[in-house]
């Protein structure tokens, strides 16, 4: 009975000093070890449109002695530093073209003009006497958007005509595309109104993309086609059905214009041959008699 008792209190102890050496050693390194705790990992998300300048602030004020490092990409490539006041700009990374700038009292770099190839990870060192810590900025970088442009699908007429005198409608239905060409990351989108009809969204790089709408021939509702990014967009208002979606003509009918014009074509170019060799030929008092 002795013994357990005596064995209870020495574990108790042992735990009491465990807890206080546990204690002691995490106050140690918060005191005479800075920067092991005191890094940060904020990362913050930035979107820009291409062609205009980004600031990545530091949020911080230089101490004399204080280095600052951005570094860009998964290799984290050093692009620019500031140590003692003294700016160090990477002259031999081709891909920002003298578009870096650092300011010298808070080491925030400003990117001017800025392209798609920037788009990606910024990571910001600082080296203090205070502590070390790090930042983490990434960059998404949109194209400008052009205006979408609205034609009607002639592929789709003379179905489109059939159907619409099968089913003995007054109107006449018409297909129109709404496209744009070398876009990525966007949304093109029909509205009718305020009211979305449809819409289709692509991430790849640089492809043509198109959305179809079937409207009524006179219809007088307001259409809109709307390309857009985060943010960004381009919108093709004032859409004027009636000049699109002229009525089809049927195939037998264009079939036999095509034909009459091509015979016309024929008779003209015979007529000016034979007035031509005819010409040629003057009478004695040299004439040329037309007929």
């Amino acid at each position: 009975m002795f013994v357990t008792i005596i064995s209870c209190f020495v574990c108790q102890c042992l735990g009491f000093v465990l807890r206080i050496n546990a204690m002691f050693f995490i106050c140690y390194i918060n005191c005479f070890s800075p920067g092991v705790f005191g890094d940060t990992d904020v990362m913050k998300s930035v979107s820009v449109l291409e062609g205009d300048s980004v600031t990545l602030n530091t949020d911080v004020k230089m101490q004399r002695d204080d280095q600052m490092l951005w570094m860009f990409g998964p290799q984290e490539r050093r692009i620019a530093e500031i140590h003692r006041q003294n700016i160090y700009i990477d002259a031999t990374n081709t891909i920002f073209e003298k578009r870096l700038q650092m300011d010298n009292e808070t080491g925030s770099l400003t990117i001017r003009n800025i392209r798609t190839e920037h788009t990606g990870l910024y990571k910001l060192l600082i080296l203090s006497n205070r502590g070390n810590s790090y930042k983490r900025s990434s960059v998404t970088v949109y194209a400008a958007l052009p205006f979408p442009v609205i034609t009607r699908d002639s592929s789709k007429c003379s179905s489109s005509s059939g159907s619409s005198s099968s089913s003995g409608s007054s109107g006449q239905n018409c297909s129109l595309l709404c496209s744009a060409v070398n876009v990525s990351h966007v949304t093109l989108s029909w509205y009718k109104g305020n009211s979305l009809l449809s819409s289709i969204s692509v991430s790849d790089l640089s492809i043509s993309l198109s959305l179809p709408l079937e409207v009524e021939y006179q219809d007088k509702n307001s259409y809109s086609c709307v390309l857009n990014n985060p943010i960004s967009n381009q919108t093709q208002h004032n859409i004027n059905i009636t000049q699109l979606c002229q009525p089809c003509l049927d195939s037998p009918l264009i079939a036999l214009i095509s034909a009459a014009a091509g015979s016309l074509l024929i008779v003209v170019v015979i007529g000016i041959f034979c007035i031509y060799r005819k010409c040629r030929r003057p009478d004695q008092e040299g004439k040329c008699y037309w007929f």
